[in-house]
């Protein structure tokens, strides 16, 4: 699968995977200046943004999906960012394929069993029948009772498109993200762990990392590093993007 790409800057390369419901469009402002030190390439993630559709969402798939970007682009070792449900792909990634990988950055998230988190978010979006609709706000509004977080609606929201008769649609695939939404909050597992320097950041507000998570992380990825970001919550790179922005670049310049 091709996926749809973005690139900024020039250097070694660096690529930036986002999360569930995300787009390479959440990364434009931080690959802008990361890409004064890199080749930065964000990704939109099979079944999001412009990348084609596929009825198999697995985290395999899509460390396969990158790997073949790496390696038709001749972008490897890379090294990688990943938020969220794109971290635990890049995570796979660097498990499934380490020779293709230099650093890795995972943001907020663990390589293990979460709880279902979305399947609220899920509901409210399902029950729309965006046919009925002939603007965002009206969307917005019959969102907000079951999303009152304005943010976050927003944010659902960016996913909307409009086909050719100007009808509104989702941009992702979403039946696709919605059946197998088991599978975003499984563990990763592997053979081997991965042997290369990784930085696993979270945000102090945050609860998706944990010092007793820690373990667990060092036995895949037995060179990781924690650090928190204070005063940031899940979505740490847009909480705080400066303190961010230090950090990795620290570790990835090393």
């Amino acid at each position: 699968m091709r996926l749809h790409h973005k690139s900024y800057g020039a250097g070694r390369p660096l690529v930036i995977l986002h999360g569930l419901f995300g787009s390479l469009n959440n990364w434009q402002t931080l690959a802008k200046r990361l890409g004064e030190h890199f080749n930065v390439f964000t990704v939109d993630l099979r079944n999001h943004g412009h990348s084609p559709h596929s009825s198999v969402f697995t985290y395999e798939a899509m460390a396969e999906d990158v790997r073949d970007l790496l390696l038709g682009d001749g972008l490897s070792p890379a090294s990688l960012i990943g938020h969220s449900m794109g971290g635990k792909a890049a995570m796979q990634l660097a498990l499934n394929f380490p020779d293709l990988v230099d650093r890795l950055v995972v943001v907020d998230i663990a390589p293990k069993q979460y709880p279902p988190a979305h399947d609220g978010l899920m509901d409210a979006m399902g029950a729309l029948d965006l046919e009925a609709y002939t603007t965002r706000e009206e969307i917005d509004r019959a969102l907000a009772g079951r999303v009152p977080a304005t943010a976050v609606r927003q944010f659902l929201l960016t996913n909307l498109r409009r086909d050719e008769t100007g009808v509104y649609r989702w941009k992702i695939n979403f039946e696709v993200i919605r059946a197998n939404s088991g599978e975003l909050n499984r563990a990763q597992t592997a053979d081997m762990p991965f042997e290369k320097p990784a930085l696993f950041l979270s945000g102090e507000r945050s609860s998706s990392i944990t010092p007793g998570d820690h373990p667990a992380i060092m036995r895949l990825f037995p060179r990781a590093r924690f650090q928190a970001i204070n005063a940031a919550g899940h979505w740490v790179h847009v909480d705080a993007p400066d303190e961010f922005l230090r950090v990795v670049l620290g570790f990835l310049m090393e």
